[in-house]
């Protein structure tokens, strides 16, 4: 899908620099209508300028940021078809629940009767949960009914695009997974396309229909969740979205389109491989935590002594040091039941299944190579 008609937001070679410095580099992005995407990275990635850009607070330095097939350059956010959630909600404490979701409403020109506002203030306020609430207070309500206020302001002006800043950031746990669910439900049930701003990987991967991560400025991969954390672009992906062990050695040969690995401690590992590596070349080998078994000594690829045993209910993690390499972090399910449990200070054996291991260029410790960003576009 490359046609501007086709997306509901389009970003062509946009770029925005703050004098000197360089937010947002050369970003071309194609998200398709009724998509939840979350845009994913570190601080200061460049992902809430993104945001901005979208939503009219921020202009580019070059490039276009088009909106349902129309350049909005000049364009001020009230014009556009867009509404936005803070992290801090932005409610306006001296009017009461209806009055914040009415407020946008009571901006529109030409004038709606207050009929009208009354009934699609109420129509929003029930969509979120929240009928029979109009009449309180901003401060009479808890952080998760506040958040769902923010959102009945954002959706009463029905946007084509909803942009979420980093929503759920002062919620509790528990509420913050409660509510990660109700906007998954809520953005299917309107079918309009929703763009969240995170750092929380889990909340990234656990609520969008694509990731975009970004580091520095530019895109680094995007794509389904599944795609994101089992096929990492690059080290940088690997190591930043979720959990992983991180291996260092060098590339010794090849076998059967598999990459063979000497690391550190002079064993040798098969590895997939996305990148061209050639022997002699220095590497990282990622091995997520799920993916190591561990077993009796002397019966797995590496050799090493349980430190660590962290108890999280449905899962076990195991912090476990291997001589030369470091520490590598297990995760085992229920089949580790309270009578096959590893004791710290016992040894072990770590294997994996074949095709787990993933090398990717340069050494995470000397600071990672990354390969040439590619433009990129989400195919609906």
């Amino acid at each position: 899908m490359t046609a501007a008609l086709n997306s509901d937001i389009e970003f062509r070679e946009v770029a925005k620099r703050y004098g000197a410095v360089t937010a947002v580099s050369g970003i071309n992005l194609s998200i398709p209508p009724a998509a939840f995407v979350a845009l994913l990275g570190p601080s200061g990635c460049g992902k809430t300028t993104c945001l901005r850009m979208i939503a009219g607070f921020e202009q580019p330095s070059e490039g276009q940021v088009l909106i349902r097939g129309k350049d909005m350059a000049g364009t001020p956010p009230y014009r556009r078809p867009v509404n936005m959630v803070f992290q801090q909600y932005a409610l306006f404490p001296h009017l009461d629940v209806e009055n914040n979701v009415a407020y946008g409403l009571r901006q529109q020109r030409p004038r709606l009767s207050a009929r009208e506002i009354r009934l699609r203030a109420g129509e929003a306020l029930a969509m979120v949960q929240l009928a029979g609430y109009g009449h309180r207070k901003v401060h009479e309500l808890s952080g998760g009914q506040q958040q769902r206020v923010a959102l009945a302001r954002a959706l009463v002006n029905k946007p084509a695009v909803l942009l979420l800043d980093e929503p759920l950031a002062a919620l509790d746990k528990k509420l913050r997974t409660d509510m990660q669910i109700e906007l998954q439900n809520l953005q299917r049930e309107l079918g309009i396309t929703f763009v969240l701003v995170t750092h929380d990987q889990e909340e990234a991967l656990s609520m969008s229909d694509f990731v975009c991560v970004m580091n520095r400025g530019s895109i680094v991969q995007i794509g389904q969740p599944n795609e994101v954390y089992h096929e990492p672009a690059d080290l940088f992906v690997a190591d930043f979205v979720g959990k992983t062990n991180l291996l260092p050695g060098k590339v010794s040969g090849r076998a059967d389109g598999l990459v063979e690995v000497r690391l550190a401690n002079g064993s040798t590992i098969s590895a997939r491989s996305r990148s061209n590596l050639a022997k002699g070349d220095d590497t990282s080998v990622s091995l997520r935590p799920e993916a190591l078994r561990l077993e009796a000594p002397g019966r797995g690829t590496l050799q090493g002594v349980v430190r660590n045993r962290i108890f999280l209910g449905a899962t076990v993690e195991y912090v476990i040091e291997v001589p030369v390499l470091g520490t590598l972090m297990a995760t085992a399910d229920h089949q580790f039941v309270q009578g096959n449990l590893f004791e710290p200070g016992e040894p072990v054996a770590i294997g994996f299944a074949s095709g787990a291991p993933l090398a990717f260029p340069g050494i995470k410790e000397n600071g990672t190579k990354q390969r040439e960003t590619r433009n990129v576009e989400i195919i609906s």
